[in-house]
């Protein structure tokens, strides 16, 4: 069945509503600025906020997140070296803070977005937080267990629910800029 549509009558299929950014200053300075605050979220969330509240939100709050000692681990199978070389030398540490200031936050405004823009007709803060469960679920599943051979999710303790509110944080974040750069 064909169906023929004026050209007022707009075309709502997939194909049509899926669009990639145009890459250029703006969308590199905006995932920049996005991953610095994001990052300094996450880690204040995980590393301070969430350690304060462990006496009244527990076991969904109150561990504290070491997101460098993860990267340290998975650096170290990935690579084949010692886990002191790598965290000696510091590059667990580099390693979080370029996901955090430009690899995540270019993949929720390159991939992500324009996927979720063609699919879900939902508001940016719904995005920004299904994006932040997406690198929860990347974080604790893909690297801290495939990769670095932990447990699945650490085993769902309290780190899993801090490290699951803080990716949902560092995904609000990110997805806030990015519409901000889009009005």
């Amino acid at each position: 069945m064909t169906m023929i549509m004026d050209n007022n009558q707009a075309d709502t299929s997939l194909a049509n509503r899926f669009a990639l950014p145009k890459i250029d200053v703006s969308l590199i300075a905006t995932a920049t600025i996005a991953g610095a605050f994001a990052t300094l979220g996450f880690d204040l969330f995980g590393q301070t906020i969430s350690p304060m509240l462990k006496s009244v939100a527990s076991p969904f709050l109150g561990a504290k997140l070491a997101p460098v000692a993860l990267a340290n681990q998975s650096l170290a199978v990935i690579l084949g070296l010692p886990g002191k070389t790598i965290s000696g030398l510091g590059i667990g540490h580099a390693m979080h803070l370029l996901t955090g200031l430009l690899l995540y936050p270019l993949g929720y405004m390159l991939v992500f977005k324009p996927i979720a823009d063609a699919i879900l007709r939902t508001p940016w803060w719904v995005k920004g937080a299904v994006y932040g469960a997406a690198l929860f679920v990347f974080a604790l599943y893909i690297m801290a267990h495939l990769v670095a051979g932990n447990p699945p999710f650490l085993g769902w303790g309290g780190i899993t629910w801090v490290a699951l509110w803080g990716h949902m944080v560092f995904g609000l974040i990110v997805a806030w800029f990015d519409h901000r750069r889009a009005i």
